[in-house]
């Protein structure tokens, strides 16, 4: 088994998830392959943006995606031709369990009766979306629930890929971090994670045995701190590992820099660290740093900010 540094994890996370170098523009299935979350307003626009080169004010409605509560029943931005990856593939292997879901997604259908409608106060609409036979979308004030075709994709099929996604863009991880990230129980996702484990390969990160596909095993031990500055949404930094032991994504209060508070819950991101803060009210972007930053860098932080895709022309406002 082969050791993995903490900064080699991190520096893995950040390239798989396209967060190192901008993909091209127009790349939006590619840049949502693990989910865009959209729990704040429009945070899945904007690690949209911090993925995606030539990003526009409505690409979290571009006809590449649909919406819909996905792993760990949160709001999700999601490539449309995989949404019954992210939707099936949450569904539990105990039959009853499955029964009570598609039960609920036909009493949700019901209500919709082909339309599209407000979401709040639907009973059962988010448990009702595993079934794949409901989209959403979020305009950041309501949620609106409509019927869709159900995906054509073999519901065994769906979970097992949405276990390779989790490992490939999370890794190092392990089955109790893809349990809680999924939204399966405990039991489930291991039994799903033994079905694909033979396409794994086993590393130790700071003395705890986890996972990376065996495809990406070569690219993790090579992987090298990136440069240069992005501003992360709060769910993207997970990738740093929140966890109390500070190594997986999964559930942890730790804070990544004191700069943090209630209205500053996102990442600033100079050359693979976080350095401090942001927040965002309107057109108005208030960083706060934790340490120095060199003029490059703040130039940088400037055309980020300036190029985000909302409000009109995003200022800049620093608290310190």
């Amino acid at each position: 088994m082969r050791t993995v540094t903490r900064a080699q994890a991190i520096a893995y996370r950040l390239r798989t998830n396209h967060l190192t170098a901008r993909l091209p523009p127009e790349s939006h299935e590619q840049a949502a392959y693990a989910g865009l979350q959209d729990t704040a307003p429009r945070d899945a626009l904007l690690g949209l943006y911090a993925r995606m080169s030539g990003c526009q004010p409505a690409d979290w409605e571009h006809p590449a995606f649909l919406q819909t509560y996905s792993p760990r029943a949160a709001v999700y931005v999601l490539p449309a031709r995989d949404f019954g990856v992210f939707t099936l593939g949450r569904m539990p292997l105990d039959q009853a369990a499955a029964r009570r879901i598609e039960n609920l997604a036909e009493q949700v259908c019901a209500v919709l009766d082909g339309e599209e409608r407000r979401g709040a106060g639907v009973h059962g609409l988010r448990e009702a979306c595993a079934s794949g036979r409901i989209a959403l979308r979020w305009d950041t004030t309501s949620l609106w629930a409509r019927e869709v075709l159900r995906p054509v994709l073999d519901v065994r099929d769906a979970r097992a890929e949405l276990c390779r996604r989790h490992v490939h863009a999370f890794g190092p991880t392990t089955p109790k971090v893809f349990a809680w990230w999924s939204g399966l129980s405990a039991g489930d996702a291991r039994t799903v994670w033994g079905e694909v484990a033979h396409e794994f390969v086993e590393v130790e990160v700071d003395g705890v045995p986890a996972w990376v596909p065996a495809a990406d095993e070569e690219r993790l031990h090579t992987a090298t701190t990136p440069r240069g500055v992005r501003l992360l949404v709060a769910s993207d930094l997970r990738l740093f590992g929140r966890d109390r032991e500070g190594r997986f994504i999964a559930p942890g209060l730790r804070r990544l820099t004191s700069a943090a508070d209630t209205f500053h819950p996102n990442g600033l991101m100079v050359d693979g660290r976080i350095v401090g803060a942001w927040g965002r009210k309107g057109g108005r972007v208030s960083v706060r740093l934790a340490e120095p930053i060199t003029t490059t860098a703040r130039d940088a932080l400037q055309e980020e900010v300036a190029g985000m895709p909302v409000g009109s022309g995003p200022q800049l406002m620093r608290d310190n």
